[in-house]
């Protein structure tokens, strides 16, 4: 287990092995808004800089309900990831727009997101589904939430972290995939004959 401490240069990413198990510490940025995704690449596309500079970090599709305090303050109840690939369309411009080092949830993302990961020397990170009673307990604290206008899961949120994970590099900064190469295996094993037969 490799414990990665924030920021990350390109050379940090790219010596991650695919499979390689890590955890993360120091800022995190996180959303799993559609509508937040589609806000943060409109600024990039008109040249505007993000509430939160995310380059040479990572921003992460985990779940969180940040609770506001009576002083104005909030505070991180949990987190959960949820599937990146509902944000494919958004991803590549993401990840180079905003200079990321790493992005991650669960279920991968598609061609175009590998291709602007290896462009940029980042990684994708694969967190465990259903881990949230583990992956919460890496929460510090709140470090920033953005656009508290929209509900607590959808803004950009900011938390300080200690040893967040495990999460597996699924999606290396080379363009490998531990999907693409799961996908070609259940592949071969079809056309080879080799499929499991449904039970009588």
């Amino acid at each position: 287990m490799k414990d990665l401490n924030l920021p990350l240069t390109r050379a940090d990413v790219e010596s991650l092995e695919l499979g390689e198990m890590v955890t993360l510490s120091g800022t995190v940025t996180m959303s799993i808004g559609l509508p937040t995704h589609r806000r943060m690449v409109e600024l990039l596309d008109a040249g505007q800089p993000l509430p939160v500079d995310l380059r040479d970090g990572a921003f992460l599709h985990l779940s969180c309900y940040n609770r506001e305090r009576p002083d104005g303050g909030h505070d991180a109840l949990y987190l959960n990831p949820t599937t990146s690939t509902r944000y494919n369309a958004y991803m590549p411009r993401l990840v180079e727009g905003a200079g990321l080092r790493l992005v991650g949830g669960k279920g991968g993302l598609d061609e175009a997101s590998v291709a602007a990961l290896q462009r940029q020397g980042c990684a994708y990170l694969s967190f465990l589904g259903g881990g949230c009673a583990l992956l919460s307990q890496a929460i510090r604290r709140v470090v920033s939430v953005h656009w508290p206008e929209e509900i607590a899961q959808f803004r950009l949120l900011t938390l300080e972290v200690q040893a967040l994970g495990p999460a597996t590099v699924a999606i290396d900064a080379h363009g490998h995939s531990l999907y693409e190469q799961l996908r070609a295996q259940a592949v071969a094993r079809l056309r080879g004959g080799q499929a499991v037969q449904a039970l009588p």
